[in-house]
């Protein structure tokens, strides 16, 4: 649950967050329990600033007592934000005392509460999310939109210096993203690119299947930020794929990327990562305006292991369920905005 859900102003007796009785008559305890009962996870957000992004209490000065009234009502998940920091920011250490109190404050309450930072990227979170949070976010908030640019989200790359914003395409979070899969992974914590558009409208079936398959292994959280009540068939024929989940969810690093070619109007990229189980995961992204042929070597695939580029390969594409025989190489045709991925295990 979001911002929003909160009164303007603390109790003037306790100092403590108070949930809109309107909204919440029987209280945040009660949405957490029932939400429990039927299985779920129950999450919550607040700002590491005077105020939230909405202008409601923030709790910075108050962590505290925030994270126990948090605790007492029974969260799992935090998502903490960045508004109105009071100039808390700028530098890596100002920004990580700023979010390793809240760490500290959630970790002494005793309960296990999922802990992730929605930073927005800046002072390079990735060099330090580890030692405070479970993820970080990397980027400025995403818009449901393929590639759309937009002032508002004025950086291109994760190495920009300016305005994270807001308004981010779904390759432009991509491209920050990429590089930064070296700083994630099992034991540390996880970037964070951001909720899932999937079911919002602003993109093609093709498109969301790749942003689906994209945010999954580079094992980023798979939040859904849509409507959940009024999805198509088609929507949760994307979101309940479990081979794609179980790539996402599997213990092994995030995919990495081998290259990336120019096409027009975008760009033939290819990632690859080795599962737990030693399996090989290989997908191909077009962000270009045409359908392209390409051809997927082993010698590039299989560059951390070399000796694994002559050995025969039973493949399935993981969206079709299509199964082949690969040796040498990948030979495909690829839609555009479209994504092609395979699992890969040595042929008998």
């Amino acid at each position: 649950m979001d911002d929003c859900y909160q009164l303007h102003g603390r109790d003037n007796s306790t100092n403590k967050i108070v949930a809109d009785p309107e909204k919440f008559p029987n209280g945040i305890k009660h949405v957490a329990d029932s939400i429990h009962d039927l299985g779920f996870k129950f999450g919550m957000y607040s700002s590491a600033g005077r105020y939230t992004c909405g202008g409601y209490p923030g709790s910075l000065n108050n962590e505290e007592l925030d994270a126990q009234t948090f605790a007492d009502w029974g969260i799992d998940y935090l998502k903490y934000d960045n508004c109105y920091n009071e100039g808390n920011s700028g530098t890596a250490q100002i920004s990580y005392k700023r979010y390793d109190k809240m760490a500290k404050a959630l970790n002494a309450t005793g309960r296990p509460i999922f802990y992730s930072l929605c930073q927005w990227g800046e002072d390079n979170v990735w060099n330090w999310g580890s030692t405070v949070s479970n993820s970080w976010r990397i980027s400025g908030d995403i818009y449901d939109h393929f590639d759309r640019y937009d002032d508002r989200c004025p950086c291109e790359t994760y190495e920009c210096l300016g305005l994270q914003g807001y308004m981010c395409s779904m390759t432009n979070i991509l491209e920050k993203a990429v590089p930064l899969g070296q700083k994630a992974g099992t034991g540390h914590g996880w970037n964070d690119l951001d909720s899932l558009e999937v079911g919002n409208g602003g993109m093609s079936y093709d498109e969301y299947v790749s942003h689906f398959t994209l945010w999954a292994i580079l094992k980023s959280p798979l939040v859904l930020g849509n409507d959940v009540t009024n999805m198509t068939d088609e929507d949760l024929g994307i979101i309940k794929n479990s081979q794609i989940i179980a790539i996402n969810q599997d213990l092994s690093a995030p995919a990495h990327r081998v290259w990336k070619k120019a096409v027009k109007g975008g760009s033939l990229q290819l990632f690859a990562s080795t599962l737990a189980d030693k399996s090989q995961v290989v997908a191909i992204f077009n962000s270009g305006d045409n359908e392209e042929d390409t051809e997927l070597l082993f010698e590039d695939i299989f560059v951390d292991d070399i000796t694994m580029k002559d050995m025969t390969y039973s493949g399935k594409e993981l969206w079709t369920n299509e199964t082949s025989t690969f040796q040498d190489k990948i030979s495909t045709s690829i839609k555009t905005h479209s994504i092609k991925i395979w699992k890969l295990t040595e042929a008998n």
